[in-house]
């Protein structure tokens, strides 16, 4: 059985449908449109229809375009928005390697505003809070091994 399209493949352009072309014409899909400008690739140019969609095929009537919906509604079903980072949050994580007591006073402001905003970012001011709290013991602990052994040093 055979069909038309036998022998062609996706890149081939359609075969000429009608009469051999005149002398001095272009031959069709030399990408020439007669007017000296080529359509580009092979194919031949079509412009814009001057005419709407075939009625059935647009909008009823009464009604504008298609658009994107009233605006206020919320994302569609299945998508979870995320809720923004506390910053303060972030620098009491940050502020574990520069200087750690920071982060615990850090922590501390940051849980209070995540508590009133409703923010993410509570486990990274609890880390600050804890990890400050430990940094902020063992210099004070420093401090006072200091202030004994320069009392021991000192004394008679």
């Amino acid at each position: 059985m055979s069909t038309q399209d036998d022998g062609l493949y996706r890149g081939d352009p359609p075969p000429p449908a009608g009469p051999e072309p005149a002398a001095g014409a272009p031959a069709p899909g030399s990408g020439a449109t007669g007017y000296g400008q080529p359509t580009g690739y092979g194919q031949p140019g079509y412009g814009a229809p001057g005419y709407g969609p075939p009625p059935g095929y647009g909008p009823p009537p009464g009604y504008g375009a298609a658009g994107y919906g009233p605006p206020g509604y919320g994302p569609p079903p299945g998508y979870a928005m995320r809720r923004p980072t506390n910053t303060l949050a972030i620098l009491a994580l940050v502020f574990i390697f520069v200087f750690a007591p920071a982060s615990l006073f850090l922590g501390i402001a940051a849980r209070r505003q995540i508590r009133e905003t409703g923010e993410e970012g509570d486990g990274m001011a609890l880390a600050g809070i804890i990890v400050g709290g430990i940094g902020l013991g063992l210099i004070v602990l420093v401090i006072l091994i200091w202030i004994f052994a320069l009392a021991a040093v000192t004394s008679p």
